[in-house]
């Protein structure tokens, strides 16, 4: 009997160990679950504000519709010109990427390979980079303002693409530096031996190396473009180069809020967002899981 008992206990061992496994991994399950619904209630919440009219929002904003009614949404296509705004919007938002990503490369690259005769000055460079992270862009909006009337850029997409990747150049080149340091130079060293110059060795080998990355830039700034508000209320005025923050604002009067347009409206514009960031959600965990691995 002891024998048979002693035969059974790695068995009974084993079951006990996959048992408590396939509890942990159900725990983990149900808090993601919960977290996520969590998450989601402002969403939700936001949906079920959309088919609400004013005088339901204001006096039971947390009680179900009296009756789902599209007329949120259709007065939210009426009042906007989604095409133009839309437009104007992608117009901007390629024009401002295409420069940041050339811009902070040659800057990142610049920092992380060339050899400077002082580390003071280095690492002054790289401070001074990072302090802009710490400058909110609300702070230049005055300045900006004003350097936009000087150089006769006001309503035009230029008074917005030049703030754009200003104020993205600090961010972007910190996860340019912090995946470029790990690069291995032995690639680099290669390509140079082989008869490779200066731009040759950027353009065609280490920029097509670091395309997780530049994905995720991407994805980071076209966000950001697509939801600016506040250079763009200061710097746009006319109706032809709006862009889709700025369509929102016509639901605001002076005197009344059409709080049942701006949630439709906010909700047709945050669709095409979601949409592109669940696509492309694997290429933020993959750009950043390699800056940080690599910084």
């Amino acid at each position: 009997m002891d024998l048979i008992e002693a035969e059974r206990q790695p068995n009974v061992t084993l079951e006990h160990t996959i048992s408590n496994k396939k509890r942990s991994q159900l725990g983990s399950y149900v808090l993601i679950y919960i977290i996520t619904f969590i998450v989601m209630i402002p969403f939700l919440w936001m949906i079920l504000l959309s088919f609400k009219t004013n005088s339901e929002i204001l006096n039971s904003p947390f009680s179900l519709p009296k009756s789902f009614s599209f007329e949120n949404y259709q007065k939210a296509i009426d009042t906007l010109d989604i095409l133009l705004m839309y437009k104007n919007t992608f117009i901007i938002a390629a024009i401002t990427i295409v420069l940041e990503i050339i811009i902070t490369f040659m800057s990142s690259f610049a920092l992380t390979r060339m050899v400077y005769r002082s580390q003071k000055l280095k690492g002054g460079l790289n401070f001074y980079f990072l302090l802009g992270l710490a400058i909110p862009p609300f702070i230049l909006l005055f300045p900006v303002y004003r350097l936009t009337i000087e150089l006769g850029l006001m309503n035009t997409h230029a008074s917005l693409v030049f703030p754009y990747v200003a104020t993205s150049i600090s961010f972007n080149t910190l996860l340019f530096t912090g995946f470029l340091k790990g690069f291995p130079k032995e690639i680099e060293e290669a390509a140079i031996i082989d008869g490779c110059n200066l731009y040759s060795l950027c353009r065609k080998v280490v920029f097509p190396m670091i395309k997780p990355v530049v994905a995720t830039i991407f994805i980071f700034n076209i966000l950001y473009v697509w939801n600016e508000f506040p250079f763009a209320v200061t710097l746009i005025s006319d109706n032809a180069l709006r862009t889709i923050p700025l369509g929102i604002s016509d639901f605001k009067g002076r005197w009344n809020v059409d709080y049942g347009g701006i949630i439709a409206a906010s909700i047709l514009i945050m669709i095409p967002q979601l949409v592109f960031f669940g696509f492309f959600q694997k290429y933020i965990i993959e750009g950043m899981t390699a800056g940080a691995v690599k910084g």
